[in-house]
């Protein structure tokens, strides 16, 4: 059963000005420590992957923070949420602390897709409640 739906889109432009503006601080702030390390590898090699890494990640936060009806209010923060990849590189969420918590108590789990092009990055979440649960 599908316990909700979220989607968002993330201009690149606005996350290359908080960069500008804030530097790591900001990135800091939107990512997960294993997050954080990935950008600052990808940011040093070729800075515009590093600004696009954050866009696709911000974004993606902000479609799982719909599809789990709590906007990036607790226990939803920014870093508590962790966008993975699996193995066959496909992007999976990875929670943590408190809102790992709530969303294991109810039961739930989540698929996310995420895509960007120059100027704009997409993502898609749906959270559906485990088989042979309920909300």
């Amino acid at each position: 059963m599908i316990y909700g739906i979220g989607t968002d889109i993330c201009d690149v432009r606005r996350i290359r000005a908080s960069l500008e503006r804030h530097g790591e601080r900001f990135a800091a702030r939107v990512l997960s420590p294993a997050e954080l390390a990935t950008w600052k590898a990808r940011s040093a090699r070729w800075p515009e992957r590093g600004v696009r890494y954050l866009a696709t990640r911000f974004s993606a936060k902000e479609a799982f923070s719909k599809a789990i009806g709590l906007g990036m209010r607790m226990p939803m923060t920014w870093r508590a949420c962790e966008i993975a990849k699996l193995p066959s590189g496909a992007p999976t969420v990875v929670l943590h602390g408190a809102l790992k918590q709530w969303f294991d108590a109810r039961h739930l789990q989540a698929h996310v897709s995420v895509s960007d092009e120059t100027d704009y990055a997409a993502s898609f979440c749906v959270v559906e409640v485990k088989p042979d649960h309920s909300v």
